[in-house]
């Protein structure tokens, strides 16, 4: 018996040893969200299946060329907005729907996502081929500047991206003095190579005093307050999210649309908007 007692005794030990490292190594569950400095005031993580939260997204539709001679049709239709695998589809298709050649979505968090000021982080990855033009950008929630309209309350560019000019990506903003109809918009670019194969966090922050907007780590645009009037800086009251894909334009159909290309996806894995820590933040949603 004692000699069963002492073989069995190691065994027992190194089970209890390998048990316990075992519960030493467990990964710890870490808030993947959370970001020195700020705080997490609205988001869409994409874990459900379906239409968009209605309580988070609406959709521009329509097929009026939306100012830019855009060649597609934006829809509420699963085939064109949907999530699923965790992942916000924005899809665009040549489908000869509704009287227009091709269909896509235009999903925005107007009267639902309102902020002035904030962290805005969007991770995407984007359609590629001639003729596509994904943008993640904002505009003014109430339009009561100058002309009632644009460019005077504002414009702001996270990301465009144009097919023909592969894995560019640029940051712009728009306003009276400043826009692309008189030559004067404020832009950069930065080259992302693998941006329609892989996801990278496109990312604005904007307070009182200047728009940084980053792909990733890289900070790549700035845009300062030059404290002039609203001419030169509108960006001081609501603003809303969009996400799209538009087809030719006078941009993005600048060198004709590639029919061979359809369908062609925006994927977004997430959606957050961050307050600054220990500054005044005004959010009427």
């Amino acid at each position: 018996m004692s000699k069963i007692l002492f073989l069995c005794t190691p065994i027992i030990l190194l089970l209890t040893f390998c048990s316990c490292k075992s519960n030493s190594i467990k990964p710890v569950d870490k808030d993947t969200t959370a970001i020195a400095g700020w705080e997490l005031v609205w988001s869409d993580e994409f874990n459900y299946e379906g239409y968009p939260n209605p309580q988070k997204w609406g959709y521009d539709i329509g097929d009026h060329g939306w100012g830019n001679n855009e060649k597609q049709y934006y829809s509420a239709r699963l085939e064109n907005a949907r999530v699923e695998n965790g992942k916000l589809i924005i899809e665009a298709l040549r489908d000869f729907w509704n009287n227009k050649e091709y269909t896509s979505a235009r999903l925005v968090t107007r009267g639902k996502g309102d902020w002035t000021y904030g962290r805005f982080e969007i991770r995407a990855k984007l359609p590629k081929g001639r003729g596509t033009w994904p943008a993640i950008w904002m505009l003014p929630t109430v339009w009561n500047l100058g002309n009632g309209s644009w460019p005077d309350n504002g414009e702001i560019d996270i990301m465009e991206h144009v097919g023909y000019d592969q894995g560019i990506i640029h940051a712009s903003i728009h306003c009276n003095k400043y826009n692309w109809r008189i030559g004067t918009q404020k832009t950069a670019t930065i080259k992302i190579p693998d941006c329609s194969e892989n996801f990278h966090n496109y990312i604005l922050e904007w307070d009182k005093d200047q728009l940084k907007i980053f792909v990733d780590d890289k900070h790549y645009f700035t845009f300062k307050n030059e404290n002039k009037g609203w001419e030169y800086w509108p960006f001081f009251k609501d603003f809303y999210l969009i996400l799209n894909i538009a087809i030719g334009g006078n941009w993005g159909g600048a060198q004709g649309i590639d029919n061979s290309i359809f369908p062609q996806r925006m994927e977004i894995e997430y959606v957050r908007v961050y307050k600054k820590l220990n500054k005044i933040y005004k959010r009427n949603h």
